[in-house]
């Protein structure tokens, strides 16, 4: 399967895979993260639920707080 993972082409051998296991790949550890599939907004209790298919853009933006 080949996807945009944060702006970049992305290549994983599974035909789809979810969101979480994407980012267990990834190594994906973050806890503040803003998950959009497509453009849409996905919630966190849907990354298990939610198939990522060839061609899809996926962006994974981990949230920095500070001051």
């Amino acid at each position: 399967m080949n996807i945009i993972l944060n702006s970049r082409p992305s290549i994983f051998e599974a035909e789809t895979l979810s969101i979480s296991e994407i980012m267990e790949l990834k190594s994906y550890t973050f806890r503040m993260l803003v998950v959009k599939l497509n453009g849409t907004l996905v919630r966190k209790e849907q990354y298990s639920s939610t198939f990522v298919c060839d061609g899809d853009i996926l962006d994974i933006i981990h949230l920095v707080s500070g001051g």
